[in-house]
């Protein structure tokens, strides 16, 4: 089926005023935005599906679900394919998330949520990672969290990559601490763990799709970098905002601010 061609960008006349060539300047930028922004969700689209192939037959495979498969390397060869095509799924599901909030998403139902329950589905889907590093989570306060006017799937989505984020960069059997306290007509949720931390230079970068703190040749974990960006837009887009706190030496704390639930 053939596809509407898209508008080429605008042309700036040599001699058109300073004005008018901002002003195209300005609406070529807009454009290649949302053709970029296109780009990487029909991308991503036609990525999962052969994914969710890959992830599905490899585990049929690595469960032996219809006989031995022979030598046990076959097994052990099926999970390490399995594994790949969900952190691969992962990354397309960031990157889909990022083209979305950059579009400056619309989409999204503030209501009154329940902190408390928010962390328990946050905890549950991270279960297993938690687990196997032996992360310590403590939630102070527990029960009585105040609750917050946002999106309860964004809200989750900000839980869940805070707190993967704090597991990931603190060492085995770390320490993850969690508060939530109302600062006026806003709750602050506040995510620290006791790692490495960053250099506080490098802070601002870390809010940018695709950057981490540290060289590729230093740093020990995998990642594109998705996942404070994704917190980040997901705050501004719920009124909201995010803030950054560390040093090396020192841990990292990141603080999510949204408006308290009258």
């Amino acid at each position: 089926m053939s596809q509407t061609a898209p508008m080429p960008p605008p042309v700036i006349p040599l001699n058109a005023d300073p004005a008018r060539r901002t002003a195209a300047r300005a609406r070529r930028a807009a454009m290649m935005d949302d053709h970029k922004r296109s780009f990487l969700r029909m991308v991503s689209h036609e990525l999962r599906t052969p994914l969710n192939a890959i992830i599905g037959f490899s585990e049929i495979l690595h469960c032996e679900l219809y006989g031995p498969l022979g030598a046990p390397q076959y097994k052990e060869y099926a999970g390490m394919v399995r594994e790949s095509g969900l952190k691969l799924l992962k990354l397309v599901n960031q990157i889909l998330e990022i083209a979305r909030l950059d579009g400056h998403v619309t989409d999204l139902d503030l209501c009154p949520e329940d902190l408390d329950h928010a962390l328990d589905d946050a905890r549950d889907s991270l279960r297993d990672e938690l687990a196997a590093r032996g992360t310590v989570v403590t939630v102070e306060g527990e029960g009585g969290l105040p609750q917050v006017l946002a999106d309860g799937r964004g809200l989750r989505t900000i839980l869940v990559n805070l707190l993967q984020n704090a597991s990931v960069y603190s060492p085995e059997g770390g320490q993850v601490r969690i508060t939530a306290r109302r600062v006026g007509p806003r709750v602050e949720i506040e995510i620290s763990d006791n790692g490495d931390g960053v250099d506080a230079a490098d802070l601002p970068r870390l809010v940018r799709p695709f950057e981490q703190a540290g060289s590729a040749l230093t740093r020990s974990s995998h990642g594109a970098g998705l996942g404070l960006p994704i917190v980040n837009l997901l705050a501004q887009a719920m009124g909201g905002s995010l803030r950054l706190r560390s040093d090396v030496g020192q841990g990292f704390t990141a603080t999510v601010s949204l408006a308290a639930s009258t």
